[in-house]
């Protein structure tokens, strides 16, 4: 913007200069050669300008100062396809695990990058984002723990992945933070000036904005595999990747889990369900049936507080979509059901099912209930410090010649805004 200025104000400089010049020609100046500059310093005068007014209008857009600012990823080294392919998080074990790197060098180069850019140092080594990361207890021996990926005449394209739950607070928007470092305040306004109607030569009474802050405090979440020798030797199957997978996914399972129903205590992140001031339907005493009014009402909760904006949907598990399915939507002889077939099958918007959402929830007497999630869920705030730690323990094993991989990495959530959700805790799905 101010180079913008700098260049308007030149320009006009310069138109200045060549009117002077013209108004104080005589009849033997060179007119023409006066007008064609003139009309050059016109035109990038009118260039700076347009240049500047869209400028303007853009800055309209910008976020506000109290929203936070996504930071670049330290963590993400934007590694080469071929550093990628030669990347393997078992050679990197297998140095961590006998102290020699001289067969893992680019693992190793990774490391100390990432530490580098975080300023600090790993536990075990540093994974960077670039690389998929994971976790399981592997045998060689023990088909079900490893055995199987060894090689016979294995169809590593056919393996089968275990069953788990849905990953879903990212895909319904959730606002990810990362590259944190240090504690993270938020501001937070939670209240607006008033507006006074006064009389003739009156004065309105002073009246003042309220913020206060939204933290995020780095918590840990681990998850540890042991690998067998022998696996590490002779596995055929990307042991690798599968190792990574896995890891990963259940590490990220505990974050989302947490999203969602984080009690706030015990070392876990606080979830939108533990969180205070989030909209409440409640069905009954002892739990209910959800019903059209049910659903409506976590919408109308949201919207009564203005917060029905940017990335509304519903979060529930399987047990609700089946009930609802067999649920009419209005009366007893309404063909229409609570959720339908469309693309947002539930009053209008999308609906994300996972059994990350609890089923044994308890109200009075009744058991097993279930949760419903609706909200905008970009004001569900996810921060990560750092990338996974991986530590390598050869001892606990050590008899056995299994190594211990244990996976940590640094999270919070916070509800920016929490009227922004609303949940039911009571749902009756039997």
């Amino acid at each position: 913007m101010i180079e913008l200025r700098k260049l308007y104000n030149t320009a006009c400089e310069a138109v200045q200069r060549a009117a002077d010049a013209i108004e104080k020609a005589d009849t033997s100046a060179d007119m023409p050669a006066l007008r064609t500059a003139l009309d050059t310093a016109v035109a990038e005068a009118t260039r700076c300008q347009q240049n500047l007014e869209a400028s303007q209008v853009r800055a309209q857009f910008k976020p506000l100062a109290s929203e936070p600012v996504k930071p670049s990823d330290p963590t993400h080294l934007g590694m080469g396809e071929k550093d990628l392919r030669g990347y393997s998080l078992v050679r990197a074990i297998r140095a961590a695990a006998t102290g020699d790197w001289s067969q893992a060098g680019l693992e190793r180069e990774a490391s100390d990058e990432v530490a580098k850019q975080l300023n600090r140092s790993p536990q075990g080594f540093f994974v960077p984002t670039d690389v998929l990361v994971e976790k399981r207890d592997m045998v060689k021996g023990t088909g079900i723990h490893g055995g199987f990926l060894v090689e016979t005449d294995l169809r590593s394209e056919s393996f089968i992945d275990m069953l788990r739950n849905r990953m879903v607070v990212r895909q319904a928007g959730a606002t990810v933070l990362s590259g944190l470092v240090g504690d993270v305040l938020i501001p937070r306004q939670t209240g607006g000036a008033t507006a006074f109607w006064v009389a003739e030569s009156g004065a309105p009474t002073e009246t003042r904005q309220s913020v206060d802050q939204v933290a995020l405090n780095p918590k840990t979440v681990g998850a540890f595999t042991d690998i067998s020798r022998k696996l590490m030797l002779q596995a055929s199957l990307d042991v690798e990747s599968f190792v990574r997978r896995d890891l990963a996914t259940v590490i990220a399972l505990a974050i989302d889990l947490a999203a969602l129903h984080g009690t706030g205590v015990a070392n876990q992140p606080r979830g939108i369900a533990s969180t205070a001031g989030v909209g409440a339907v409640v069905g009954g005493a002892n739990g209910a049936v959800p019903t059209w009014a049910h659903v409506v009402g976590l919408e109308t909760a949201v919207a009564i507080a203005n917060a029905d904006v940017a990335n509304l949907a519903y979060i529930t598990n399987a047990r609700v979509r089946g009930r609802m399915k067999q649920t009419q939507k209005l009366a007893t002889t309404d063909s229409v059901m609570l959720w339908d077939a469309n693309a947002s099958p539930l009053n209008g918007y999308p609906a994300h099912v996972t059994n990350q959402v609890a089923s044994d929830l308890v109200r009075g007497t009744g058991t097993g209930l279930s949760a419903i999630f609706f909200g905008n869920w970009s004001d569900l705030l996810i921060g990560h410090w750092g990338t996974l730690d991986v530590l390598v323990d050869p001892y606990t094993g050590g008899t056995a010649g299994t190594v211990r991989v244990i996976a940590l990495q640094d999270v919070d959530v916070a509800v920016r805004l929490p009227a922004s959700f609303a949940v039911m805790l009571d749902a009756i799905t039997t």
